[in-house]
């Protein structure tokens, strides 16, 4: 095994824990950096038991300096994925400070002290919610960005940030990864997609109904120009999701000065009902439900248009809606309060 490190920033995380097992399972020696604040520890136990490697864990704040400067000192880091940030849209917009220091002060001090150790090479988590609204469902990489919430501006605020400096740097390569909706969770059953507090997401929601943690899922909007009336979205299986981050880091080792961004999710999209109807059929529980009044910035329809992940990376989706819910159902049912 090389002693070269790739450093991953948010690894206890829920798209990190499944990238970081996808990376152990492809022999690579890790250094996962994380806070915890929206992830338990035991995770990486339970990555453990999934897949041993040469995995490292540090506990700190991406905001540390001091601390981000030790770790590069430290290891030899040849390359980062970055997935540390707060993620939760309707916190965002209560919180919009803390959002900003988080997520774009913290983004700015590791890419500082990448520069500084002379690491180039970065994975970046970004989202489609950069894209915002707008009057059309299918979004390519070219579409105008337009973030409607925080959470969005400050993703956008990074990739900025990472084009800015591959301008004046262009020995850096960068790939930004901009995801649809992840669900899902480890075939194993454990690891999965583990809210601290209320699920801001559909399928945790969904999962919650199903084991009995609360009584009925809210259903926001059905006046949506939609077959049934709720919005549509393009969900992606976190295992996919983990596999593209992969790709992404293989295809940068393996070329020089470049930056690329690509969309990642499955360009097909289902309404809220009809994503509660397959974990209905996955799970044969019941899920009761209540129409509620449309969020703001809720828009009816979007989906991905992946055709640059797929030529760039031989990357495709391989899981199913029905295979998302099945996941997402074990893991609910094996860790009916998740992982305490």
């Amino acid at each position: 095994m090389s002693d070269k490190k790739i450093l991953v920033t948010g690894g206890a995380g829920y798209i990190g824990s499944h990238t970081v097992l996808k990376l152990l399972e492809a022999n690579k020696s890790l250094i996962v950096f994380d806070n915890f604040s929206n992830s338990n520890e035991s995770v990486i136990d339970r990555i453990r038991q999934i897949k041993d490697g040469d995995l490292k864990v540090i506990k700190g704040d991406i905001t540390d300096r001091s601390l981000v400067k030790k770790i590069f000192k430290k290891y030899n880091i040849d390359s980062v994925i970055h997935f540390a940030g707060l993620k939760a849209v309707s916190e965002s917009e209560l919180f919009p400070l803390k959002y900003y220091k988080n997520n774009v002060l913290g983004s700015l001090i590791l890419f500082e002290e990448m520069d500084l150790a002379g690491v180039k090479t970065i994975v970046f988590s970004s989202s489609a919610t950069v894209y915002g609204e707008h009057p059309f469902s299918k979004y390519d990489e070219n579409t105008p960005l337009r973030p409607v919430n925080v959470y969005g501006k400050t993703k956008k605020v990074i990739e900025d940030i990472l084009q800015d400096i591959h301008k004046t740097k262009s020995d850096w390569r960068i790939m930004i990864l901009r995801y649809f909706n992840p669900i899902g969770a480890h075939s194993s059953g454990k690891i999965g997609d583990n809210p601290t507090d209320y699920p801001n997401n559909l399928m945790p929601f969904i999962s919650q109904v199903a084991i009995g943690k609360r009584s009925k899922l809210l259903v926001f909007g059905n006046n949506y120009p939609t077959p049934d009336g709720t919005g549509k979205r393009d969900y992606i299986h976190v295992e996919d999701l983990a596999e593209a981050h992969l790709k992404a880091l293989n295809f940068l080792i393996q070329n020089k000065n470049i930056k690329k961004i690509l969309n990642i999710g499955t360009g097909n999209s289902y309404s809220v009902l009809e994503v509660v109807k397959a974990f209905e059929k996955a799970s044969k529980v019941k899920i009761p439900f209540q129409i509620v009044g449309r969020r703001e910035g809720d828009i009816a329809e979007c989906y991905s248009d992946t055709h640059k992940a797929k030529n760039l990376l031989a990357w495709e989706p391989k899981f199913d809606l029905k295979r998302m819910c099945k996941d997402a159902w074990r893991w609910q049912c094996q860790n009916p309060n998740g992982i305490e």
